[in-house]
């Protein structure tokens, strides 16, 4: 559930002012990167990121999680979480998903929404940097019956703009809150704008 305004628990934070300030640098390095719009205070919540054509996404994303202050996490297959850079990925916020497994990445994530007090997980629906015709479900079907929103960013490279959207509310209709994240992601240009 999404908690009233006077709970305690908020949107994850973690970084102090010198690592906002190396995410504002790093944005200004990057192109000058600009911020419209805000994530609302809620400890729980997918961010789907679109498009994505790019590995320059990465580097921007993680600018922008410094400079906003963010805790955010994403998915990794369980086989990379291993030494040397087991630690590494942990500390970035990335969570170990076994997809081979019975229980299903879906049912993984939803116990692990359910787990935790806070957890804002961020992903790109498309599931490659490559051109495809659709998108990957599983992240709507997550915040359905993990009952936490969706809140749509797009990465624009033409205009060197991060958009976050309002919140949206996945309900049985899923193609339905698809195509409305895909209606606010689509007017933004990737890098490589044939990609999308």
């Amino acid at each position: 559930m999404i908690p009233n305004s006077n709970s305690l628990q908020r949107l994850p934070t973690r970084g102090n002012r010198f690592s906002r300030w190396v995410g504002r640098l790093g944005m200004k390095l990057l192109g000058g990167w600009t911020i419209q719009g805000s994530l609302p205070d809620i400890p729980k919540a997918i961010i789907p990121v679109a498009p994505h054509t790019s590995n320059w996404d990465f580097f921007v994303g993680v600018f922008v999680k410094l400079a906003l202050g963010l805790r955010l996490n994403f998915l990794g297959k369980h086989s990379i979480f291993v030494f040397p850079v087991k630690g590494i990925l942990l500390w970035l916020g990335g969570i170990p998903i076994q997809r081979d497994s019975s229980h299903g990445v879906v049912a993984q994530m939803v116990d692990e929404f359910h787990r935790r007090d806070q957890l804002v997980l961020c992903l790109a629906p498309e599931g490659t940097r490559s051109k495809v015709t659709e998108w990957k479900k599983g992240f709507l079907h997550i915040a359905r019956d993990a009952q936490v929103p969706v809140v749509p960013v797009s990465f624009c490279f033409k205009t060197r703009t991060i958009n976050i959207s309002s919140p949206m509310t996945v309900g049985d209709d899923v193609d339905d809150t698809l195509d409305r994240i895909k209606a606010f992601t689509n007017q933004a240009v990737g890098k490589h704008p044939e990609l999308q």
